[in-house]
């Protein structure tokens, strides 16, 4: 089975080969890394690792915090892609069905920034409307949402009140974008974490950008 494993680790020579040593004594074998964040001396690393049948994903917690210094901020369960070009991909096969293009959006979005839903939103004048749903989106109505319009990408507060309680009990991560006017919002959740970082909300601002403007076209 994969899991996602998301790591802080002091950004230094050597460091995540001694983490893939201990992982590798364990039996996981590391399958994929991305570089989330660098920042004062820390990098935020996701690593996407096969685990042998029989093996707790706790061991995984164990073995990388055996490394002075590693701090493992969430493991959870992982069936994506490991295609590191997913958004040029996804920008491709938006432009070649553009008709079709917000629902491929919101079935592609959770893959490229390892989220588990992701959902297109628009401010009417009755009220929110759901444009697009990935198949894993919640189906909980959602009547008031008090950001939008949204002028520029930011992490939103899973603890205000317009949150489904569903989604506050699965310990829900949310981020939200403009999506080509600040009434029309890609609103992406991630249950049970780990929390969207600045680099990551920076990086689905600017896919976001570049997917409204092949909608357009």
């Amino acid at each position: 089975m994969s899991f996602l494993i998301r790591v802080q680790l002091p950004d230094s020579p050597g460091t995540l080969g001694a983490v893939a040593t201990a992982l590798g004594l364990i039996g996981a074998d590391i399958l994929s890394v991305d570089v989330v964040e660098r920042h004062g001396g820390i990098a935020i690393d996701d690593l996407v690792i096969e685990l042998p049948s029989g093996r707790l994903p706790d061991a995984l917690i164990t073995a990388a915090e055996s490394i002075p210094g590693v701090e493992v901020d969430a493991v959870r369960p992982y069936a994506g892609l490991l295609d590191t070009h997913r958004e040029l991909e996804l920008v491709e096969e938006i432009a070649a069905q553009p008709a079709r293009g917000l629902a491929t959006l919101v079935e592609g979005v959770p893959r490229v920034i390892r989220a588990g839903w992701s959902i297109v939103v628009e401010q009417a004048d009755e009220g929110v409307r759901r444009l697009a749903s990935s198949g894993s989106a919640p189906e909980v109505p959602i009547t008031d949402l008090p950001w939008l319009p949204l002028e520029r990408a930011t992490v939103l507060d899973a603890e205000e009140p317009w949150v489904p309680e569903t989604w506050q009990e699965l310990g829900t991560e949310l981020a939200a974008t403009p999506l080509g006017k600040p009434g029309n919002a890609l609103l992406v959740g991630r249950p049970g974490g780990p929390m969207f970082r600045a680099a990551e909300v920076a990086r689905l601002a600017h896919f976001a950008g570049i997917v409204a403007v092949v909608l357009d076209g």
